[in-house]
């Protein structure tokens, strides 16, 4: 893939999580694909990370993904954004976060993502 390649495929991702297509999110990985966060340090399945997306579209029907950098890498790409929503109170939340995105054959195999803790537990508090 080029590095415009990965550009667009990242565009086509996070607008997918954006709409909450989880189908078009879904076809993005590889079926062994590892998904890390820096909150818990715990490597994520697909399917396990599925479920958590299933549950973010839920909770957060507003969300707005604000890209403020996004980089093509030689096997894959990093974004830094700002996900904004509207908590299910009513208050409105934004998260600084970081991904890094490693690919194989135009599919997912590695993700890491680098969030605010403090603010992943305020969104976290809403999970019932």
């Amino acid at each position: 893939m080029t590095s415009q390649d990965y550009i667009a495929f990242a565009r086509k991702f996070v607008g997918a999580i954006q709409s909450g297509d989880t189908d078009a999110v879904r076809a993005c990985y590889h079926p062994g694909a590892k998904l890390w966060h820096n909150s818990d340090g715990i490597e994520q399945t697909v399917d396990q990370n599925m479920k958590v997306l299933d549950w973010f579209v839920r909770t957060l029907p507003d969300r707005n993904y604000r890209v403020l950098r996004l980089e093509a890498l030689p096997d894959g790409f990093v974004q830094q954004h700002v996900l904004e929503a509207t908590l299910p109170d009513g208050t409105r939340w934004a998260m600084d976060c970081c991904v890094v995105v490693r690919m194989e054959n135009g599919l997912i195999v590695r993700l890491d993502e680098y969030l605010d803790s403090a603010q992943s537990g305020r969104l976290r508090a809403h999970d019932r």
